[in-house]
């Protein structure tokens, strides 16, 4: 009689290489705990792109707070601030100096989104640990995790997620910031035509360097495998 290989369930029997580990419902514990660890990869990432976005808009308002604080204890004439020629140079400096020091949690903000994303993808393929046993238990089930188990997603350079779209709109905050402090500084004459071009390279600047550092994990030195475990992060 001809022998059929046994199924990839959990009835498979114990030593084959499709037998399970565990009986299916101890799975549940293994559920719960993946369940809340996207949970808290994701809780994570929000908290730090909310962190990040108040220390940016703090920064982004200490010259108006000077501003004010300047005009209110009389050392400068509130009218002064109406026209460009009349701003002192301290607070062009002021405006500068805080559009580069806010460089800073615009870099922080790249950094904590590529280390949740790579988390995320670490789970991912965590998942694929138990999914494949289980395929045939869960479908018999008519219930699936509906979670990803890509390894590969998601991804890191995603300029028209809400990770990118805040990343893109502090770039393009510190490049007027930047613009406006050192044109008042110099001098010159600030046309629209010569601010938006300024601000549009500065704007760049910040993208390139958020398009290289959101592709750091293909760019970035391999750990020791001595195992010589395949490596599925993209």
């Amino acid at each position: 009689m001809r022998k059929t290989p046994p199924r990839a369930t959990a009835e498979a029997p114990p030593g084959s290489p499709n037998a399970l580990p565990v009986e299916p419902r101890e799975f549940v514990t293994l559920l719960a705990v993946d369940f809340t660890g996207t949970y808290q990869v994701y809780l994570a990432a929000k908290d730090e792109r909310i962190k990040m976005t108040r220390l940016s808009m703090s920064l982004l308002a200490a010259p108006f707070a000077a501003a004010v604080a300047l005009a209110s204890a009389k050392v400068i004439r509130p009218d002064a601030l109406a026209a460009w020629e009349s701003v002192p140079w301290y607070l062009f400096a002021t405006v500068a100096a805080f559009g580069l020091l806010n460089v800073l949690p615009f870099l922080r903000l790249i950094e904590a989104v590529n280390a949740h994303m790579r988390t995320a993808r670490a789970l991912n393929n965590f998942r694929l640990l138990y999914v494949l046993p289980l395929k045939d238990h869960f479908s018999a089930l008519g219930w699936s995790p509906n979670l990803p188990v890509d390894p590969r997603y998601p991804e890191t350079y995603a300029p028209l997620a809400w990770p990118g779209i805040n990343v893109m709109m502090l770039a393009l905050v510190n490049g007027s910031y930047i613009a406006v402090g050192v044109l008042g500084l110099i001098g010159a004459e600030p046309t629209p035509a010569l601010l938006l071009v300024i601000i549009g390279l500065l704007a760049l600047i910040h993208y390139f360097v958020y398009y290289v550092r959101a592709n750091v994990s293909r760019q970035r030195r391999l750990p020791h495998n001595p195992y010589h475990f395949p490596n599925v992060e993209t």
